[in-house]
């Protein structure tokens, strides 16, 4: 029993079958590595595909994702696989069409906030325009309106006697979303909020008109300053309001409003004509004056 413990201990502890038995242990785990690797490149996954072809920004329904079975190996690495969470009720990015039969690629979907104008379903086009309204970090209050904030307009102005008038224009008026200049909506992720460049909302036409036409004369001798103020208001506070006539009807003696488009034409053309009436009258006349004064000066 001592004999075969002591050549067992000089078996080990000889150096040429360690070297042996660890070249032998390296190999084994070798090939159990490759076998594992081989095995799982060339194992069959299913991979979400799309049964039907989806143009950009639209959004993907159970019933446009089916499923293949594709080697791992051959599957790219931003193949999206899991279509409960990263797939069904996303939308298709800008640009992007998943034909028939693709895989679903993670830069070609996106999130209902991620598309630029999404907004603009929530705009109730039967009774309002939407409206992109220009503005930055400062006029946002250091980005703190936010959606569903409800914001008023006052206009700083001079009237025709030079006396400064100032006023609220229009009242709770909702915001339905703060974009970036791509179109993007802002605050789409708390971590990384964007830089502000438009409120956006909707508006009756007459509203629609009267905020446009003070716009574009803000800059001029008129200005226009947005505040907000919360996200609640009383039922009676719900629809917009012009709160100053006097402002109204300032800003539309600034501008002119086209009701009929071949009216102006046709005045335009009267206009024109009359003009050249006038010219030719004027050239008859100088031309007789000056042929009066040629008789004169030969007499």
């Amino acid at each position: 029993m001592n004999n075969l413990a002591i050549s067992m201990k000089k078996f080990f502890t000889n150096k040429n079958t360690v070297t042996i038995i660890g070249v032998i242990a390296i190999l084994i785990i070798l090939y159990f590595l490759y076998t594992k690797t081989i095995n799982e490149a060339t194992d069959e996954v299913q991979v979400p595909v799309a049964t039907t072809t989806i143009s950009p920004q639209t959004q993907i329904n159970e019933s446009d994702v089916g499923y293949v079975k594709v080697a791992n190996a051959a599957k790219p690495d931003n193949v999206l696989m899991d279509a409960n969470n990263q797939i069904i009720g996303k939308y298709t990015a800008v640009g992007s069409t998943i034909y028939e039969g693709s895989m679903f690629y993670s830069e070609a979907v996106v999130n209902k906030e991620d598309l630029p104008g999404n907004w603009l379903t929530l705009v109730d086009t039967a009774t309002e325009k939407p409206y992109y309204y220009s503005v930055n970090t400062e006029t946002t209050f250091g980005n703190s309106i936010q959606p569903n904030d409800y914001v008023d307009f006052y206009v700083r102005a001079k009237n025709e006697k030079g006396q400064l008038m100032f006023g609220k224009m229009l009242s709770n008026i909702k915001v339905l979303a703060v974009t970036d200049s791509d179109g993007k909506d802002v605050f789409r992720s708390s971590t990384d909020v964007g830089q502000p460049a438009f409120l956006n909302f909707g508006l009756a036409e007459d509203n629609y008109n009267v905020l446009k036409k003070a716009e574009y004369l803000d800059g001029t001798d008129l200005e226009l300053v947005v505040v907000p103020h919360g996200k609640s208001v009383t039922e009676s506070e719900l629809s917009v309001e012009v709160n100053s006539t006097k402002l109204k009807d300032y800003i539309e003696k600034q501008t002119i409003k086209i009701t009929d488009e071949k009216k102006l034409v046709t005045n335009t053309q009267n206009q024109t004509q009359t003009q050249n009436q006038q010219q030719t009258t004027d050239q008859t006349q100088t031309t007789d004056q000056t042929q009066t004064d040629s008789q004169q000066v030969q007499n």
